[in-house]
């Protein structure tokens, strides 16, 4: 198994996409059915504005990555003509 690091405010750097979103959904769905104490409520909420952002950068990322494939596939396909 994979040690997962965490970071200074609770949340893994190193979850996946996907186990990051389930994380958040879960979070939406205790304070949906109102299941989260109103003093973990602030707790909860950091933790899943992290998530956020740690599932936004993984888009960025991936998209950094697609887009310099396409370029490369491009660039091959110019250089073959």
């Amino acid at each position: 198994m994979t040690e997962k690091k965490a970071s200074d405010d609770g949340t893994d750097e190193q979850l996946s996409f996907g186990e990051a979103l389930e994380s958040l959904e879960e979070i939406l769905r205790r304070i949906e059915g109102e299941e989260i104490d109103i003093d973990q409520l602030a707790t909860e909420l950091q933790r899943g504005a992290a998530l956020l952002e740690l599932c936004r950068g993984k888009i960025r990322k991936a998209e950094v990555e697609v887009t310099q494939i396409v370029q490369g596939l491009d660039d091959t396909e110019a250089q073959e003509t």
